[in-house]
């Protein structure tokens, strides 16, 4: 049997709070993330990605105390990603019971603790998270902190350099799309697929399940979001949700 690609919800933590973004700015409070992880545990997701977006955790690293509650709720593959700068704290993320972790400004500051990263824990477990941004003439560059500092690095460039270093994924997400519900930046997922041969998880831009369809199209493995599942109706309201299996197999099997 032919497995389908992933569908992954996407969980912003800020403190002890579940936050949503648009285009990393707008930071709205949606509930609790460990409430939310347990609906997420009773709807089977596939996976779920963690990030801490607070500064505290730019600042000092994961808060292992909330994330070992977190984990304890989620019986589905997890990833994290906030803050980790040393192999003592993805050693320690792991513990928790999280089977991935995330790294992103430290993929371009200290590039060779990812690749230590890799020797010791292995290369499934360790994401390259890249996020992108448009430029004037669409020109593309590579984002860290948050979306605050501009790198000058060509996105396809970079997650070649990533996977070299000993990513084994890559969490790709186009920051211009990100909470905007329009659809995912497909040139930016075929140049990457392009380019890479680990698995692409496209993030940013999904307002419909066939948005995820057309990112899987396009050469991502794995389909990403967090407003698709978070918000419900034009008005936005609240409402943790994720499609049902048989959904999902008539959807990305059509």
């Amino acid at each position: 049997m032919i497995r389908r690609a992933r569908i992954i919800p996407i969980l912003l933590l800020r403190g002890d709070g579940l936050v949503k973004t648009q285009g990393f700015q707008k930071s709205v409070y949606v509930g609790d993330p460990i409430n939310a992880a347990k609906i997420f545990n009773d709807s089977e997701v596939d996976e779920l990605i963690v990030l801490d977006i607070s500064p505290e955790a730019a600042e000092k690293g994961p808060n292992f105390e909330k994330l070992g509650e977190l984990a304890t709720e989620c019986f589905m593959p997890v990833c994290y990603g906030g803050g980790v700068r040393s192999l003592w704290q993805v050693e320690r993320l792991f513990a928790l019971g999280f089977e991935k972790v995330a790294f992103n400004t430290a993929l371009v500051k200290t590039p060779a603790l990812v690749g230590e990263a890799s020797r010791v824990f292995g290369a499934s477990s360790i994401v390259a998270s890249i996020d992108v941004r448009r430029k004037m003439f669409g020109r593309l560059e590579v984002m860290t902190a948050g979306g605050r500092e501009a790198t000058g690095l060509d996105p396809v460039a970079h997650a070649r350099q990533a996977v070299e270093r000993g990513a084994g994924e890559i969490l790709l997400t186009s920051i211009d799309q990100e909470g905007g519900r329009k659809g995912y930046d497909l040139k930016l997922v075929q140049a990457v697929r392009a380019a890479v041969e680990v698995p692409i998880v496209a993030h940013g831009g999904a307002g419909r399940l066939e948005d995820m369809r057309d990112a899987i199209t396009a050469g991502a493995s794995a389909a990403a979001a967090g407003s698709l599942f978070v918000f419900h109706g034009r008005l936005n309201g609240v409402l943790i949700n994720y499609p049902t299996q048989a959904d999902l197999r008539r959807l990305l099997h059509a």
